[in-house]
């Protein structure tokens, strides 16, 4: 079994030396694409079977354009925040400038490639920009990701007394939110505990030689990389930065329902995001097209809300999404004279150069 490419690489002041995995054709590639296509073009099938096309169409002519284009703002106003928790999470050791920027080519990345390499592809892009080894950037992805699923589960929560019949939704969120929670509870007690873990590889490399090649410069790069978990008030830092994130996150949600519900409470914007988020967790298509849209929908039906004009409404957000970081992370990549088929080339065929 192939493994994933952050696996197969060390990354980081290094070239990255660019193989083509004879294993990897073009057949293998597709039967690894294909379940997330598959929800994604089921999401789509339910989601054309249950609204009016015109209705919908209707719905984005009668969207109020002022309130989309503070939507578009307050969208913009959630990246430049992201950028910073990422700055942070990252303990300030990259400049804003590079971090604002190679988080959109990252999102850019995520909306066009599979396999969500843009994940992968930030933290390679901006280890480069930097001069960071890629394990040490990688982390501070993972930190990212956890703590979002985190705040998601507490909104999905804490939403549930105000709406009926979607228990489920909170069995689920809870789980999600405590395995979550669990994990970055081992992850801190790594972080705390690396000469203990590092002597303990160290011993099992004497026996594995497997295990010998993740001791040494990797493993001390990703700890590097987890620090922001045991200095209390890095800690306490990004999470004011995350949770101001996430605030911008739900004021957009809800100027983007107003501009096509004008009277929607807050409520439905928080229940929507919840989720929204958790929706577009689920193997997908790039972009997680239709999932999104389908998890919005969805969860505005648990209101009555009509699906044709909430499916305008996931769209509009949805594309802002594109507009926005389509712009900002080409203009980066093109800065870089970077092409998605070299990064995708890099990113999907990497293996460590000896």
């Amino acid at each position: 079994r192939r493994k994933p490419s952050w696996q197969c690489c060390a990354l980081g002041r290094n070239e990255i030396s660019t193989v083509t995995n004879p294993q990897s054709t073009a057949p293998a590639r597709l039967k690894r694409i294909l379940p997330g296509l598959l929800i994604s073009l089921a999401a789509l099938v339910v989601l054309f079977s249950v609204i009016d096309p015109q209705q919908t169409l209707n719905a984005f002519w009668q969207a109020d354009g002022s309130t989309l284009a503070l939507g578009m703002l307050v969208a913009i106003l959630w990246l430049v925040i992201r950028g910073r928790v990422w700055q942070t999470l990252l303990q300030g050791k990259a400049a804003y400038r590079d971090v604002f920027l190679t988080l959109n080519e990252g999102y850019l990345l995520n909306n066009l490639l599979p396999f969500r390499l843009g994940e992968v592809g930030r933290a390679y892009l901006l280890g480069r920009k930097a001069k960071l080894d890629f394990w040490q950037v990688l982390p501070s992805v993972v930190l990212e990701r956890m703590f979002d699923l985190v705040i998601a589960a507490g909104l999905l929560i804490s939403t549930l007394p105000f709406v009926a019949g979607v228990s489920w939704a909170g069995q689920a969120a809870a789980v999600t939110g405590g395995l979550v929670c669990l994990g970055l509870l081992v992850v801190y007690l790594l972080a705390r505990n690396q000469a203990r873990m590092t002597a303990w590889l160290e011993h099992l490399g004497a026996r594995w030689p497997g295990v010998q090649k993740l001791v040494g410069s990797r493993l001390a790069a990703f700890f590097a990389g987890l620090q922001v978990l045991t200095d209390p008030r890095l800690f306490l830092r990004a999470l004011g930065w995350i949770l101001f994130n996430w605030s911008i996150s739900l004021l957009l949600y809800f100027v983007f329902l107003r501009a096509f519900f004008p009277h929607s409470p807050l409520l439905w914007a928080v229940f929507v995001l919840g989720a929204g988020s958790f929706g577009v967790a689920a193997p997908s298509s790039p972009g997680a097209v239709g999932v999104f849209e389908a998890a919005l929908v969805g969860a505005l039906a648990v209101f009555k809300v009509d699906p044709s004009p909430a499916t305008a409404f996931a769209i509009t957000l949805h594309l802002s999404n594109y507009i926005n970081t389509g712009l900002i992370g080409g203009y980066a990549l093109m800065r870089e004279n970077e092409t998605l088929a070299s990064l995708y080339s890099r990113l999907g065929r990497l293996k460590e150069e000896k």
